[in-house]
């Protein structure tokens, strides 16, 4: 963060200083909410949790080194004492045990906070926001910018899927006078929360990436949805400003979000120009970003020739998957249209791996048994793109099976059953071998009967333990395994022990991470 004092945080959130704080004292480090990641000098944030409150570790945080804590009640530490703020019927993670309103309260002084460092820094160090949402691929897509935008200035970018009303400010008070660019992952869990983020780290680009069924449950239907995720360039400034959106043309209700922005818009497609399945896909827009000649290797990462409306070059992926090359031409046109040589921006997206953990996390075993470790989230749109990539791996290997591990995708409200059985067809479209579907519940048994119904091998199993067990009673030598579902699932732990099993940790990485 930048230098700021004590006394001027106060002030910046509404707080008063509490606790035997001095308006003087810097705060020298970063802001955090675990204590065990308190740094000297760094500020603590006190948040009520499932288990633990974060004014209880108030005094923990000082001795090791915090300058002070924000809070929202009186604490045997120096502090700044938050004011309260309404009640929120947010159903975000971080108001689930917050019966008092201390978690909303300083989650809201820390996103005034956030957006004054923000401020600063654009006006004073010249940084530029550059801001991405989507139903599926936000994360990756956001690992791919910042690779990019490093190699030409100072980047910060979250974590993994820090995407929310806490983790994005988080993330932008990581920003210093030597920041240039800031890559904000937006999410939205209802209408007006992209809103709320923009107002947070307002964008000077900002890319929607597709409008799919992840969260269907939440917003009724995929037109609420692209309500929610058209916020993003609803923020941006005028074109006459600077502002660029960037949207996906091979999506119907994203290209149809252009007439909600002042800002130039430029679109990207990853089928406009590029055959697939035998076929060419004609989008109604004129294109600035597209790919063409996709061709993946024996692990699905793909190569292709990027093209722009001032020339084109051949890309190679490092990440594992058809759908990073729609990713990969998001990444490439914010990048572009923030002033980034096209052949600077080849030469990140070529060098890229995956970044967040458990997302594509591809790796072959010593004995040539290959796991595909998606387990961080799971959403119809996402499930499809693995089911598919798994058989494309697996089509290569004319003695291997290949296996679908799928636990839940979260979310979906009523339509969460009739969403796990279309999976059932999904998996026998690609000749998927054998599916494990892990948990006993009505989601997972839809998943069953649908796979049974069109002939697949199929074993139901009540955790992750029992999944573990039956893969390592029954895989051989080259078999290819997809581990899926939605993160509560914890199904990366099959992952883990499936490498554990064989070869530790030395298993080879193929597919990025």
């Amino acid at each position: 963060m930048i230098q700021l004092t004590l006394g001027e945080i106060a002030e910046i959130v509404g707080g008063t200083l509490s606790g035997g704080a001095e308006a003087h004292t810097p705060v020298l480090g970063s802001v955090e909410f675990d204590s065990r990641a308190i740094v000297p000098g760094g500020l603590f944030l006190a948040l009520p949790g499932a288990r633990v409150d974060g004014h209880e570790y108030a005094a923990a945080a000082v001795e090791k080194g915090a300058a002070a804590v924000l809070a929202a009640r009186e604490v045997p530490a120096p502090a700044i004492i938050v004011p309260k703020v309404a009640a929120t019927n947010s159903n975000a993670d971080i108001y689930a045990h917050d019966p008092d309103g201390h978690g909303a309260a300083v989650v809201a002084a820390l996103s005034k906070l956030a957006r004054r460092v923000v401020d600063l820094c654009v006006a004073d160090h010249s940084l530029n926001v550059v801001a991405i949402t989507g139903s599926a691929g936000k994360t990756s897509t956001k690992d791919f910018i910042a690779t990019v935008l490093s190699q030409v200035g100072e980047t910060v970018a979250p974590p993994g899927s820090f995407n929310n009303e806490l983790g994005l400010p988080h993330t932008a008070l990581r920003c210093t006078e030597t920041t240039q660019y800031l890559v904000a992952e937006m999410s939205a869990r209802g209408i007006g929360h992209i809103r709320h983020l923009t107002e947070i780290a307002p964008p000077q680009i900002a890319a929607v990436l597709n409008v799919g069924s992840a969260h269907l449950g939440e917003f009724g239907s995929r037109e609420n949805i692209a309500q929610a995720k058209g916020e993003i360039i609803e923020a941006l400034p005028a074109a006459t400003q600077g502002g660029v959106a960037v949207l996906n043309a091979d999506d119907d209700l994203v290209s149809a979000m252009a007439p909600r922005t002042t800002a130039k818009v430029v679109y990207f497609s990853a089928s406009g120009e590029a055959p697939r399945h035998g076929r060419t896909k004609k989008t109604q827009h004129a294109v600035d970003y597209w790919a063409s000649d996709v061709v993946l290797d024996d692990v699905a990462r793909a190569s292709f020739q990027l093209h722009t409306k001032d020339g084109s070059w051949p890309v190679s992926l490092q990440v594992f998957g058809e759908h990073q090359v729609a990713n990969a031409l998001a990444a490439a046109a914010i990048a572009i249209e923030a002033g980034v040589a096209p052949e600077i921006v080849v030469a990140g997206l070529q060098a890229h791996a995956a970044a967040s953990a458990h997302r594509m996390d591809v790796r072959t075993r010593k004995d040539g048994v290959t796991i595909i470790n998606d387990s961080y989230n799971a959403n119809p749109d996402s499930m499809r793109a693995g089911i598919a990539a798994l058989a494309y791996t697996a089509s290569g290997r004319s003695e291997a099976s290949s296996w679908a591990v799928l636990g839940q995708m979260g979310e979906l409200g009523d339509d969460a059953k009739e969403a796990h059985a279309e999976l059932g067809a999904e998996l026998a479209k690609y000749h998927v071998d054998r599916l494990i579907a892990v948990g006993e519940n009505p989601n997972s048994e839809a998943l069953v009967q649908a796979a049974l119904n069109r002939g697949i091998t199929t074993d139901q199993v009540a955790d992750v333990h029992a999944a573990t067990e039956l893969l390592q009673r029954e895989l051989k030598r080259d078999d290819v395994v997809l581990v899926k579902a939605s993160n509560a699932d914890r199904l990366w732990r099959v992952a883990e022990a499936l490498h554990a099993a064989v070869d530790g940790n030395s298993s080879r990485n193929v597919g990025g991470h």
